[in-house]
């Protein structure tokens, strides 16, 4: 019985492939937005997380100021200065490394070619605080840092437009008005949504830098990497304390820098890119209803053409449930050909915005079927009424319909 109403079904939306398409139409934009959104959202928060890691895991940021800027209208914080680092590292337990670091910008200079980049001086803790494998070459040695040797480790974009992508670790070229030995080459990072392209960049000891290019030995930022065995938290309360000592802060004044938890910020943008996905998930969730409501509509269209049709059938003795089963068969069929068709319209989305908003590629079965299964139930729903409406004809009067 069911195969020859499914026929029934097919057939009748054969007849009339146009509106069927028209009345699809709303299923069809309502599941490949639901399906796109949640799946790009996924994609973004992947992403983030994968930035964020990048900084390293119990790692925690430390910068003058009460937020990423100096904060408030008052005097600039001062900085730290490299006593602050030892003071981190021998004195607060749980501490594995403390990286401070130095920065500016200064044009690269090898052969001809130039390139503006980003300098960041720093100590070799950094490759322990924030792990980044080099691709070519070595660190520098204890004895160059100390010695604040011009030696550096460049960025792949910096060998790509210095170097021409050709080997670059054993050549000397020219930053600012210095000569710097290339020692070794960074593995590739890419982009980072936050911070912009995370390869271009020259890496030197921090004593070079503050020498050469800052004039000073004040530090703005210190990465600190926190061991496994303890928790961050205690870790930053520690710091906290340390700092507000060596920072003369009284007890009732606030602390003039910010440490910042690299797990913290993840979870923070986490749940806000969660949070927007599910937003514009929902929106997008109202045209299936709208959907829906075409389904119907259009089905009490069917019904009222086919009035005497249905009065046929009721009289040479169809009962009222086969006629209730066909309508209501026809209206989910249509309704889970809409929902095919916006999930593979959802596909073609994904794959051409996850190169435009540099996210990976994922496919998500639980969304897709999740999302083909409510598109079936909304021609369950909607077409519940139209189907019970055509079953409840009475033959004679339906036979009399013109």
């Amino acid at each position: 019985m069911f195969g020859t109403v499914f026929v029934l079904a097919i057939r009748s939306i054969r007849r009339h492939l146009l509106r069927s398409f028209l009345t699809i139409l709303g299923i069809v934009i309502g599941v490949a937005a639901v399906v796109a959104m949640v799946t790009l959202g996924k994609a973004t928060t992947s992403a983030v997380q994968q930035q964020i890691s990048a900084l390293g895991t119990n790692v925690l940021q430390i910068r003058p100021g009460q937020g990423f800027g100096r904060g408030g209208g008052g005097p600039r914080p001062p900085d730290f200065d490299p006593e602050d680092v030892t003071a981190i590292e021998q004195q607060v337990a749980g501490v594995t490394a403390v990286a401070p670091q130095a920065s500016t910008t200064a044009t690269a200079i090898y052969e001809g070619a130039n390139w503006s980049t980003t300098v960041q001086g720093t100590t070799n803790g950094i490759f322990t605080v924030q792990p980044w494998p080099l691709a070519q070459g070595r660190i520098w040695t204890p004895a160059e840092e100390q010695a604040g040797k011009s030696v550096c480790i460049i960025g792949n974009t910096v060998r790509q437009n210095l170097f021409r992508g050709g080997e670059a670790v054993g050549h000397r070229m020219r930053i600012g008005n210095i000569s710097c030995d290339v020692i070794g080459v960074l593995s590739t990072r890419g982009q980072a949504g936050f911070g912009g392209d995370q390869d271009d960049t020259v890496v030197m000891p921090i004593k070079a830098v503050q020498r050469r290019f800052t004039g000073s030995r004040d530090i703005r930022l210190m990465m600190v990497g926190v061991d496994q065995a303890y928790s961050t938290t205690v870790v930053q309360a520690a710091i906290s304390d340390l700092l507000r000592e060596r920072r003369n802060i009284a007890g009732g004044k606030q602390d003039d820098f910010n440490i910042f938890d690299t797990k913290q910020i993840s979870d923070t943008l986490t749940g806000t890119t969660t949070l927007l996905t599910r937003i514009v998930a929902a929106v997008a969730a109202i045209s299936l209803v709208v959907g829906g409501i075409g389904i119907m509509n259009i089905m009490l269209v069917s019904v009222t053409e086919r009035t005497r049709e249905i009065g046929i059938r009721l009289a040479i003795g169809a009962v009222a449930n086969e006629v209730l089963m066909q309508f209501l068969v026809e209206a989910v069929v249509l309704s889970m050909l809409g929902g095919l068709v916006g999930l593979a319209l959802a596909q073609l989305v994904i794959l051409a915005a996850t190169p435009l908003m540099q996210v990976p590629w994922t496919f998500d079965p639980t969304i897709n079927m999740v999302a083909f299964a409510i598109s079936a139930i909304i021609g369950v729903v909607f077409g519940f009424f139209p189907a019970r409406r055509a079953a409840a004809l009475n033959p004679i009067d339906a036979l009399r319909h013109e």
